[in-house]
């Protein structure tokens, strides 16, 4: 299989990849998601909220920024995040019993 998409001939190449590609972030989403169980898990040690504004904004500058140096639409990165951390904060805060 081509490694790269400039070495693909046809389109069973570049979907075979597509597909191996999303194999890889499932499991890097996966393993993302392991951290925040532990994060509401020490959360509810030390009596924070789910919802952390100030993270929030860190976490989704960062998702713009790393955009950003790959050439990538940044403002769709950051919906795309924040939906990701909607999603985070709302199981948290299930977690939490908020």
């Amino acid at each position: 299989m081509p490694e790269t998409a400039a070495e693909c001939r046809t389109m069973a190449e570049i979907r075979e990849n597509i597909d191996r590609i999303d194999r890889a972030l499932m499991q890097l989403f996966a393993e993302r998601w392991t951290f925040i169980g532990r994060a509401a898990e020490i959360k509810a040690g030390l009596g924070l909220k789910a919802d952390i504004p100030a993270r929030v904004e860190e976490v989704r500058a960062n998702a713009r920024e790393n955009a950003r140096q790959h050439g990538l639409d940044e403002a769709f990165y950051d919906d795309l995040w924040n939906s990701l951390i909607q999603h985070s904060i709302a199981y948290e805060a299930e977690r939490l019993g908020e």
